[in-house]
């Protein structure tokens, strides 16, 4: 048997004392791992003595026991150990990926072996018969090396955080918020599925997205979601490893290497999960990318509920638009119905135009309300007969009382210039401004076609609808002096679209 000598420990009190004052040596955990009791007690004894928190092991079988369950700054292993020796300890914690730094000690072949075992993953190396003193030397060295490290990730992390937070806080579309929350975890995590699910009205919790970094290995299926949430239950992420992580998998799962599951929540409630997963032998999740995961959580829960909320409030919008449309046209029996046939026209059209799905959303709010004005006009516009020219002037302010009755609600101002507008030429001779050409508002030109398309097919009090044909052929022939000619192409190729649909909800098409 070889035993360390103990001696000279006094001498460098003071140089010990400023390191530790470094390293935080209270809070340091070391795990001896030794098949002689004799050096593992002698070893722990004088760690334990020196401050440190100090478990053995009694080979590495043993010790590969206690990494699964407790967290470790330094392992010092024994070379030659039956079961498993040092060598292989050290290659199995590197495979792994546990986050701890290794020490081999050997009284075997030279210093070239202690050196091999360091290229396979050992931090440092002691020679037996070693002095307490040198050994207290490797400890140190590698507990300040290891919390340069940490800072270093924590930096990383801190920065990679910032980011994404700043991303996803400033997104007011869930797709975008989702897309970045898994495209953070993929890039700053050793994952290689990330799963998010998201609570429905009810409490119930259904999948929203998923991305992996080399095809979908884990399903969304294999998660035990019941399990998840019971873990959830007190806000706490689940990081488990190894043989730990079967209890939130189903049967069929493949293999994980290691699981990480944050809560989304925001106060009093659950908003989702997000779960990433390892499938990678030694890629494991540590616990900073566990409080990383859980920041970012936080941040995504708070953006997932305010783009909730903004999402109800659109809705409240849409409902209080279709209130006002459907009272206009309670008003007139010969209107009924067309806003909403004027509104999915010139959706049709902006879609044909391909314009962006916040400007198609806005033509088509603008088409649901275009007559809105029409509330103020006094005078009977739908009378038999031609309308007087104290009438038709009435007529012509709609738009303006459209306007007036839309601009003071924030959330309408939009859609404002498209309702005041539709009435405008291209060639300048409309109302209420003779705005000209590219002047008059995109969104005004598109409803300008879908109303004209839709007064001409339908009957009024004064006169018979016209037919598809007749109304396609005048609308084409005033294509550069009434309307905008790119419109009336986007019409023309959408129009059998139109009619398509409007068949396929039971509604008549214009023959």
């Amino acid at each position: 048997m070889i035993r360390p000598v103990v001696s000279g420990g006094s001498g460098r009190s003071r140089e010990r004392a400023a390191a530790l004052a470094l390293v935080e040596r209270e809070t340091s955990q070391i795990l001896v791992v030794d098949d002689e009791l004799v050096i593992r007690q002698i070893l722990a004894d004088f760690l334990s003595m020196e401050g440190y928190q100090v478990e053995t092991a009694e080979d590495g079988k043993a010790a590969l026991e206690k990494l699964d369950s407790t967290t470790f700054d330094i392992v010092i292993s024994d070379m030659k150990m039956p079961r498993i020796g040092g060598i292989e300890l050290i290659e199995t914690i590197r495979d792994r990926g546990v986050d701890v730094l290794t020490v081999i000690m050997t009284a075997y072949g030279t210093v070239e072996t202690a050196i091999d075992a360091m290229k396979k993953g050992a931090y440092d190396y002691l020679l037996k018969p070693f002095k307490m003193e040198e050994v207290i030397r490797v400890v140190e060295r590698g507990l300040q090396n290891r919390k340069l490290q940490r800072e270093n990730m924590i930096l990383r992390e801190t920065i990679a955080l910032y980011r994404a937070s700043e991303e996803i806080a400033t997104s007011l579309s869930l797709s975008d918020v989702l897309d970045q929350l898994t495209g953070t975890t993929l890039r700053e995590l050793p994952a290689d599925e990330v799963i998010i699910h998201l609570t429905a009205e009810g409490g119930s919790v259904t999948l929203c997205t998923r991305a992996s970094r080399d095809g979908h290995k884990v399903q969304p299926e294999h998660l035990e979601l019941s399990a998840l949430l019971r873990a959830h239950g007190d806000g706490q992420p689940v990081l488990v490893h190894g043989e730990r992580c079967p209890p939130f998998l189903t049967a069929d799962a493949p293999p994980v290497t290691s699981l990480l599951s944050v809560p989304l929540r925001v106060p009093q409630r659950l908003v989702g999960l997000v779960t990433a997963v390892s499938v990678t032998p030694g890629n494991r999740f540590s616990e900073g990318q566990r409080k990383l995961m859980s920041v970012l959580g936080g941040r995504a829960a708070a953006a997932v509920d305010n783009i909730r909320l903004f999402e109800n409030l659109q809705a409240t919008f849409r409902e209080t638009i279709q209130g006002f449309a459907r009272a206009l046209e309670a008003m007139d029996r010969y209107t009924a119905g067309h806003s909403d046939r004027v509104t999915r026209l010139a959706r049709l059209i902006a879609l044909e135009l391909d314009l962006p799905l916040e400007e198609v959303e806005t033509v088509t709010q603008a088409a649901l309300m275009h007559d809105i004005g029409k509330i103020g006009c006094q005078a009977n516009l739908n009378k038999p007969g031609k309308l007087s020219a104290q009438e038709y002037e009435i007529f012509k302010a709609h738009p303006t009382f459209g306007r007036q009755i839309l601009e003071p609600i924030s959330f309408l101002r939009p859609i404002v210039s498209g309702v005041l507008s539709h009435h405008e030429r291209w060639d300048g001779t409309g109302y209420p401004d003779g705005l000209k050409g590219e002047d008059i508002p995109l969104a005004a030109r598109i409803l300008a076609v879908a109303d004209t398309y839709d007064a001409m097919t339908s009957s009024r009090a004064y006169r018979k609808a016209l037919g598809h044909d007749v109304t396609m052929r005048e609308i084409h022939r005033c294509a550069a002096t009434q309307f905008d000619p790119s419109v009336v192409a986007a019409f023309e190729r959408a129009i059998e679209r139109y009619r398509e649909e409007c068949r396929q909800r039971g509604v008549a098409v214009p023959e």
